[in-house]
């Protein structure tokens, strides 16, 4: 046990070792399929909540195709900003598939970061339009910044950009900072949520998780064809908003009846479809232009093993981070 040494990545050593966002989709479409066909394991998440709306989970999950076991330790506080902190932050730990020897210990944000923008990715591959050309990000954040570099790698015909925040200098600040990095798109600051829903032929809401939300958006906002990932659950959408999609998809069924137990989701229809059994062929995507489709993605421990994995086979190769002890 003495000899025994565990990995531990920094946030700076995960960025650095640069894996795209082109390779986190396609290893979260390999995880779903595998998971709609009963080939993973994960409970539902327990978590402790020390502040009002504030919460730290523990997620546990293994995926045997790809060798991947751990857990994510991750807390949300959403008055974070007014301390100069992230909203998430959290560890996670990669385990050995034979031994159960923890392998790595690794910051967990820009893995959640990604691995949620690219789970948006793989459900609009199979539920939005393939010409859709304008998407509306309402919530300009870390969500607001990579499901925006996602639906970009997927969504091939995108143009437009309208950006919504509350905060007109956060909007601003992600215009600019958005505009570097895809100069081909337009950007476009919305005054008010409905300019950046009703114009949309994509909708993504990215605001903090909260479990009496004050929502926004209106029924009527919601237009014919328009595809939507509601990352922040159901915090800015009127329930009969959220009642007038043809589909309603999720990340996990068994998950989301368990929020409900927790007390979220006073108001939503039942579950079309996960995304597992979309991705295994069980079920079906988008089947015509007027539909319109929500999926309220809850993120999962699995799409963190499935990047985690890949993170630290890339570190060991790469020579980063610092070796430990045990």
């Amino acid at each position: 046990m003495s000899e025994h040494r565990v990995l531990y990545l920094s946030q700076s050593d995960v960025r650095k070792t640069d894996v795209s966002m082109a390779e986190i989709i396609r290893s979260l479409e390999e995880m779903f399929r595998c998971k709609g066909e009963g080939r993973t394991e994960m409970p539902p998440k327990p978590g402790i909540h020390t502040q009002k709306d504030a919460f730290i989970h523990a997620m546990p999950a293994y995926i045997p195709d790809m060798q991947a076991a751990g857990v994510k330790w991750v807390a949300g506080y959403p008055d974070n900003y007014k301390k100069g902190l992230p909203y998430i932050s959290g560890l996670m730990i990669m385990n050995d598939t034979e031994t159960g020897m923890p392998l790595a210990v690794m910051d967990c944000a820009w893995i959640t970061a990604m691995r949620t923008g690219a789970a948006t990715a793989v459900a609009a591959k199979h539920s939005a339009r393939p010409d859709s050309r304008t998407l509306g990000i309402l919530g300009c954040g870390v969500q607001g910044e990579s499901n925006l570099e996602a639906l970009a790698a997927v969504q091939r015909e995108l143009k437009t950009v309208i950006a919504y925040d509350k905060f007109d200098e956060k909007a601003n600040q992600y215009i600019g900072k958005m505009k570097q990095r895809f100069p081909a798109l337009e950007f476009i600051r919305a005054a008010t949520p409905r300019e950046a829903v009703a114009e949309s032929d994509i909708v993504v809401t990215a605001g903090p998780i909260v479990k009496e939300p004050a929502p926004v958006i209106e029924a009527d906002w919601y237009r014919q064809g328009t595809f939507v990932s509601a990352v922040d659950f159901d915090c800015f959408w009127k329930p009969g908003a959220i009642r007038l999609s043809d589909r309603f998809l999720t990340d996990d069924r068994e998950q989301m009846q368990y929020y409900r137990r927790e007390g979220y989701f006073r108001d939503i229809p039942e579950v079309t479809a996960d995304l597992g059994e979309i991705a295994a062929g069980r079920k079906s995507g988008r089947e015509s232009e007027q539909e319109r489709i929500m999926a309220m993605n809850l993120g999962l421990a699995l799409e963190d093993m499935a990047v985690g994995k890949i993170v630290c086979e890339r570190a060991t190769r790469l020579q980063l981070g610092t070796w430990l002890p045990l």
